[in-house]
């Protein structure tokens, strides 16, 4: 088998994901609303999302994988935690969300941006009993910026999108492997 730069593998993202869960914020510290639809506006984020990014924004829409709330559960000895506790604004199974480092991708009709690690805040450790803000480390999920707005429904797949941008650059890029 040929040899791979590790560029190339990063690049190499099959998988698709599937829309979970869906969060509103309506205020800050209220009950998050959890619609089986809701509008993406661009350069905004979740249209009746008290946290509405501005154009410049690197923090539009928020993202947490599936997989992780029982790891993060484990983690603060909870049989199980309930999405609206992570304040998160979508849920996604099926696609490691790290993988879409300076990639796009399609949410139902919207596309987002990853911008960075939505890193946990010390809400967590209130919401979750201590050691809530530790557990999360890792586990917080992305950052995005909108792109293009559009609605997007419970189910709607998660997919990358091809780039027509240079690859993101990293120290690894001339890395091969056997």
């Amino acid at each position: 088998m040929a040899a791979q730069r590790l560029q190339d593998l990063m690049n190499t993202l099959p998988q698709q994901g599937t829309l979970e869960w869906i969060g509103l914020r309506p205020g800050r510290d209220e009950p998050m609303l959890a619609p089986e639809s809701a509008t993406i506006e661009r350069g905004q984020g979740l249209v009746g999302d008290r946290f509405r990014g501005r154009p410049e924004s690197k923090r539009q829409v928020t993202l947490i994988q599936a997989e992780h709330l029982p790891v993060i559960a484990s983690l603060v000895h909870l049989d199980a935690i309930t999405p609206d506790r992570l304040r998160r604004n979508l849920v996604v199974r099926g696609l490691n969300l790290l993988a879409l480092k300076g990639k796009r991708f399609r949410v139902g009709e919207a596309v987002l941006e990853m911008t960075g690690l939505c890193d946990p805040c010390s809400k967590m450790e209130a919401e979750l009993g201590p050691g809530g803000y530790n557990a999360m480390r890792g586990h917080g999920g992305i950052t995005t910026r909108v792109i293009e707005g559009g609605e997007i429904r419970l189910g709607d797949g998660v997919e990358v999108l091809a780039s027509d941008r240079a690859p993101v650059q990293t120290s690894f890029d001339d890395l091969t492997t056997g």
